[in-house]
């Protein structure tokens, strides 16, 4: 004898109870795997927002940044000198921090080992033994700052204060014959340093962008 089961849906999406509704096994399940990955915000069953999804999909280490933790990181200055921080240096004042805080990789005045040297090479990049320097290849002085300041010195990166990174600046500049003895150096007159190699690269963020 032929027995009438419940119609059930083909419809995708509405499950396989009858009436074309999920069942309760399904709804269930469907609930797990979602909490499973983070989709439902814990005892209340509504849908997390994609910041939770992403706290909670982590490894579970630390917390949520706050809004001040980003800005003790958020340091990078640009070519132009946005985001450099008041402060001065000279040369002169710059020569102690580096003898104290640099000379012991860099070597004496810039010239390197047991790290790279910091000055020469300017005019050499064209050549068949081009020295790339600070002095040489980088087109900004604001980068001097900028990587000394996060980097620097090596055993104890961001250790400097603004003055002393302005300083250490002004001295490496001094010693490529880029600016004078009296030069100060600060977060108006970085930026306007002219570096040899300004023009050796491309800047592709001004380039006609593409319709």
């Amino acid at each position: 004898m032929q027995k009438d089961f419940p119609a059930c849906s083909t419809t995708p999406g509405k499950g396989f109870s009858e009436y074309g509704q999920p069942s309760t096994f399904e709804s269930n399940t469907k609930r797990t795997i979602a909490k499973a990955y983070g989709d439902l915000a814990p005892g209340t069953g509504s849908a997390r927002t994609p910041l939770e999804k992403l706290t909670y999909q982590g490894p579970k280490l630390g917390q949520l940044a706050s809004a001040n933790d980003v800005k003790r990181f958020d340091i990078s200055v640009g070519p132009d000198g946005i985001n450099l921080p008041m402060g001065i240096g000279t040369p002169k004042s710059g020569e102690l921090v580096y003898t104290n805080k640099c000379q012991s990789c860099h070597g004496e005045k810039g010239q390197g080992k047991p790290a790279d040297a910091l000055i020469g090479g300017i005019n050499s990049l064209a050549g068949n033994k081009p020295i790339r320097t600070v002095g040489s290849f980088w087109p900004y002085a604001t980068t001097l700052f900028d990587y000394t300041r996060r980097a620097m010195p090596l055993n104890s990166p961001k250790s400097l204060n603004n003055d002393e990174v302005y300083a250490v600046s002004a001295y490496i500049l001094f010693l490529n014959g880029i600016v004078t003895e009296e030069f100060e150096v600060n977060e108006k007159t970085l930026a306007s340093i002219q570096m040899p190699n300004r023009n050796g690269f491309i800047d592709y963020s001004q380039r006609p962008r593409e319709p």
